[in-house]
Order: C-alpha cells, then sequence, then structure tokens
C-alpha cells in the first residue's frame, strides 16, 4: 500500500529541512526549494534511512514553477514551510526586500496552496500546515514587513481553515518563537533558540491527531531568553 505524500516547501534547509526529515518515516516527501544541491542532499539523506523523497527545485514566487513542480503531485500534506525575513527599520528597507518578503511569506501561499488544496478537497481528506511565527501577534522594533506578512499568514490560515473543514481537510497554523536558523543577522548566539527539529516534532504532533480532531493554532517557545544587562 502506498504511503500518503507530503509536500514541504522552503525544504532545503532548517526548519523545512527538519520538517522533511521528520515526516520521512510516515510520508513520501516531495521537497520543494530553490537550491538543487541542497535539495539532492536531503535527498540521500531521507533515502539513506529508508524514506522517499522526490526533490523539486522551484521558487514559490514563480507561479508557474511551481505548476510545474506540484500539478502532478496528489498531496495527503502540504507544509506551507518557505518564509523570509529583512528585520530592519521601515525606512532602512528597501522595496525589492519589501516585495520579497511579501511574495514569497505570503503570496505564495496563495499559489502554492492553490495547486494542492483541490485534489484534497476532492478527496475529503487532507492537511494544510503553515508555518508562521510568534510575530504574527506581536510586534517588534524591525518588523514592519516580517511581522505584517506573519499576521497576514494567520488570518489566511483561520479563514482557509473555515472554508473548508466541512470538506474534510484541515488547516492548522504552528508558530515558533526563534529558531536557531540564522535565519537573520539580528544576533550571533544561537545557543537559546529553539532547534528546527522542535519545530518539525510540533508539526509531526499536529499531523498525528485523530481524524475529528483539529489542532489549528499551536505556539512554540523556547523556555528560556537571554537576559538584557
Amino acid at each position: 500500500m502506498p504511503r500518503p505524500v507530503a509536500v514541504v516547501t522552503g525544504a532545503s534547509r532548517g526548519i523545512g529541512r527538519a520538517i522533511a526529515l521528520r515526516l520521512s518515516s510516515g510520508y513520501d516527501i516531495v521537497a520543494v526549494a530553490r537550491a538543487s544541491g541542497e535539495l539532492d542532499t536531503l535527498t540521500r539523506e531521507i533515502e539513506g534511512r529508508g524514506g522517499s523523497c522526490r526533490p523539486r527545485v522551484a521558487d514559490v514566487t514563480d507561479v508557474a514553477a511551481v505548476q510545474g513542480a506540484l500539478g502532478d503531485v496528489d498531496a495527503d500534506v502540504l507544509v506551507n514551510n518557505a518564509g523570509v525575513g529583512a528585520l530592519k527599520p521601515m525606512l532602512e528597507l528597501t522595496r525589492d526586500e519589501w516585495r520579497r518578503m511579501v511574495d514569497v511569506n505570503f503570496n505564495a501561499l496563495y499559489d502554492v496552496t492553490r495547486i494542492v488544496l483541490p485534489r484534497m478537497m476532492r478527496r475529503r481528506s487532507g492537511h494544510v500546515v503553515m508555518i508562521g511565527s510568534i510575530a504574527g501577534r506581536g510586534a517588534f522594533v524591525g518588523g514592519s514587513c516580517y511581522a505584517a506578512t506573519k499576521h497576514a499568514v494567520s488570518a489566511f490560515a483561520e479563514c482557509l481553515m473555515l472554508e473548508v473543514r466541512d470538506e474534510g481537510v484541515k488547516v492548522s497554523v504552528v508558530n515558533p518563537g526563534s529558531v536557531a536558523t540564522h535565519f537573520s543577522d539580528r544576533s550571533s548566539d544561537e545557543s537559546w533558540k529553539l532547534a528546527p527539529e522542535a519545530v518539525a516534532d510540533a508539526v509531526a504532533s499536529v499531523l498525528e491527531t485523530p481524524p475529528n480532531v483539529l489542532i489549528h493554532r499551536l505556539e512554540v517557545r523556547t523556555l528560556t531568553v537571554p537576559h538584557k544587562r
């Protein structure tokens, strides 16, 4: 019997890579990212563990590339993980940085989900998981665009959940705190942050709920943070 299929975007590194590895014990993985070399490395690692991984090289902001990568995939799970962040005061942000964050962190959710979701709806089963951020319900200096995109992710996820739950499709958003992925250059010390594997475990726990149970929003934080001196 074939295993269920999980699509993971931004799978070549960081949280996405950890999620792909974590889910590979129970799912055939379709790993989407721009970096072909890193996807090949991920594929070898998953296959070395006895799993299956189909690497798909695509920029999630390019709808034609996404269609080419995922148009033929019948996914049981979609993890919308791809994200970027330029964390600096608004007047220091370039227009290109602003547009890139909006395109990757938010606009791509429409294109990727719009391609994968119809098969879930026809099958009346599936689970869409968004990787958000605790920035999606707060604010901080330097987060004018990044936090705004994560607020948008939260609203998108909740509206979509209300639209598709009667069709048997689950929608969840997992909101991590700071994760040790070198996501930004704001801090050189990442020892106190969450490991990507902790976020991957949270995603797995959301997916493992019984058919009639939905964890729609989950927040994951590190227990301790550095104290300012």
